[in-house]
Parts: C-alpha cells; sequence; structure tokens
C-alpha cells in the first residue's frame, strides 16, 4: 500500500489556519468530507474526535496521525495539512504537530488501516523529507515528495 494511493494533490492543504487542535481537524474533516464525499462534516469531525479522546494521534517529530474508521467509507483515504507554526496536539515529545495526516478507513478494514497507519509513520520518521515537505511551496511539490520517498520504502 503506497500513501499516494490513499491521497491526492487535492487534499492536500498547504498551510493550515487553524491554531488549534480542534480547529485542525475541523479544516481536515471539511477536506475530507468535500473531496470524499463522506456526508456531514461535523460528524466526520465528531468520530476523529472520539478516536482522539483515547489517545493523542501524535507521534513526535512534529507528526500528527488523526485517524479513525466510519461506516460507508470504501477504502482507507487520506487527507494531508501542513502548519508551519505548528499546533498543540499533546504529542509524546511535546513539540508541536507541523504535518498532519488524516486516515479514514472503512469500519470492516482493520488491517489496511494498520498498515496505512504504519507506512505514513515510517515515511515520516526520515527528517530530510519532513524538513522537504515543511519547505514545501506547493501541493503538488509536497505530493510529489510524497510519492518520490513513498515509492523508496
Amino acid at each position: 500500500m503506497k500513501i499516494t494511493d490513499l491521497l491526492e494533490v487535492d487534499r492536500i492543504i498547504l498551510e493550515l489556519k487553524g491554531r488549534t487542535k480542534q480547529a485542525v481537524l475541523e479544516e481536515l474533516a471539511e477536506l475530507a468530507t468535500f473531496h470524499c464525499r463522506l456526508g456531514d462534516p461535523q460528524e466526520v469531525l465528531g468520530i476523529i474526535l472520539a478516536r482522539e479522546k483515547i489517545a493523542s494521534t501524535a507521534i513526535g517529530d512534529g507528526v500528527a496521525i488523526p485517524h479513525c474508521k466510519m461506516a460507508g467509507v470504501e477504502g482507507v483515504l487520506a487527507v494531508f495539512g501542513r502548519s508551519t507554526r505548528g499546533v498543540e496536539f499533546q504529542s509524546p515529545d511535546g513539540e508541536r504537530a507541523h504535518l498532519i495526516f488524516c486516515l479514514i478507513a472503512p469500519e470492516d478494514a482493520a488491517s489496511d488501516h494498520l498498515k496505512a497507519l504504519a507506512r505514513i509513520s515510517r515515511l515520516l520518521k526520515n527528517a530530510r523529507l519532513r524538513k522537504m515537505l515543511l519547505a514545501s511551496k506547493t501541493e503538488q511539490e509536497i505530493f510529489s515528495l510524497l510519492q518520490e520517498e513513498d515509492g523508496n520504502l
């Protein structure tokens, strides 16, 4: 499973407007709802927030991977947002999240959901890639970087 199979250029936010975790998750839920035809953005947000209450999905190094399972989704899908100023996400290392991948998976796709989480985590462990993503000027540049690195895993 490649990340670029789950993500498209039009599902990337070059600079998130939100300054809080809640606001950023709202932006990502709206993006997912609009481009993936998931219905009500508030429903998507509610499911993401319910998962986030269990434990923060920040993994450190400026990365967060909020994720959830949802009825009516036909396959694992991803949206991505970048915040150059960073957002407090209760990360284990205390750092703000700058690179935020949001995954939404079908309720019955536990294996694919876990594979996608592992793939994103492995991809974004690369400090050079994180730095390049933060310096990117366009959504296409972000997508191309992810596509190139994804092919190297």
